[in-house]
């Protein structure tokens, strides 16, 4: 595609790209394949009539989240293959992106983690309705279904996304200070303050892909965490660092080890105590973490 903005489909395509890679995003959790969707639905929009077009961003997104689930049933045959637990792709963003409560909050490493244990219907429904607000006959339109059957799907998904997420939302405030004081208490191995962060039952869930050694199942309850923690941190040896920053508009962590980055680790809170961390150590998944990437929910 040209730099220079010629013609009214690529002004178009343009104007709406962060839009569009952010539904493919949150449908599949991976950059790749989401630049890869915006590929397939930039080839199909130079072709279509835009005359005939009543609503450009409506089309569009329709046709990215068409392209986005045929793309996810293929990832879902890919990961029954996948060494070890699979997690998102986490994303380096913008403070603009943490200041959007509900596009953050959306965003997160947890939330799309629940978002996997949806059917790719169920995701694509909850994904335009609940995140970026389409209406039912844009949905429909989408999915080939009906209204109504349209609107029982997102209450479908939405009944089962909500009993696995916090009852009351997080405030970033809140996830910040559980993060500061896991951070303090890692830094200085002070496992009595780790303790006291970590709620019991918390998940620790790490994504090495083969490539990296990490759990190849959950480890749940907090002392199997700080023990597999402890162990995690005597083996890599050298210099281990952590890093604030912004992850998928949440705050986390870039972890490092003599100055080079090891993984990202992401922070679920409830009740002010650390219930879920998502540690991503796959160096495929770590390309997108050093830079900034634009996300847009409208």
């Amino acid at each position: 595609m040209s730099d220079h903005v010629t013609d009214p489909a690529t002004e178009a395509f343009v104007a709406h790209r962060n839009l569009l890679f952010t539904v493919a995003y949150e449908m599949l959790g991976s950059v790749a394949d989401a630049e890869d969707v915006l590929q397939e639905t930039w080839l199909r929009w130079v072709e279509v009539d835009l005359s005939q077009v009543r609503d450009q961003r409506a089309y569009l997104v329709r046709s990215t989240t068409r392209q986005a689930l045929n793309r996810l049933r293929t990832l879902q045959r890919r990961k029954v293959a996948y060494v070890g637990s699979w997690l998102p792709e986490p994303l380096l963003t913008a403070p603009d992106v943490a200041d959007d409560v509900e596009l953050s909050e959306n965003l997160s490493l947890a939330l799309l983690l629940i978002l996997e244990t949806l059917s790719p219907t169920e995701r694509a429904v909850f994904v335009l309705h609940e995140v970026f607000d389409f209406g039912y006959d844009d949905i429909a339109a989408t999915i080939d279904k009906t209204p109504s059957a349209a609107r029982q799907i997102a209450y479908r998904a939405r009944r089962h996304v909500d009993a696995r997420r916090p009852r009351t939302p997080v405030s970033p405030e809140e996830t910040r200070a559980a993060l500061n004081s896991f951070q303090s208490a890692l830094a200085t191995g002070n496992l009595q303050g780790l303790l006291e962060v970590l709620a019991p039952d918390v998940v620790f869930v790490s994504d090495g892909g083969g490539l990296k050694l990490a759990a190849l199942r959950p480890v749940v309850g907090a002392d199997k965490v700080l023990h597999y923690m402890a162990g995690s941190v005597a083996k890599a040896g050298g210099a281990f660092t952590s890093e604030p920053t912004a992850i998928n508009g949440n705050p986390g962590l870039i972890l490092r080890v003599d100055g080079v980055i090891d993984g990202v680790l992401a922070l679920r809170v409830d009740n002010a105590r650390v219930t879920g961390l998502y540690y991503v150590r796959n160096p495929e998944k770590l390309t997108h973490v050093e830079s900034e990437t634009a996300l847009a929910s409208r």
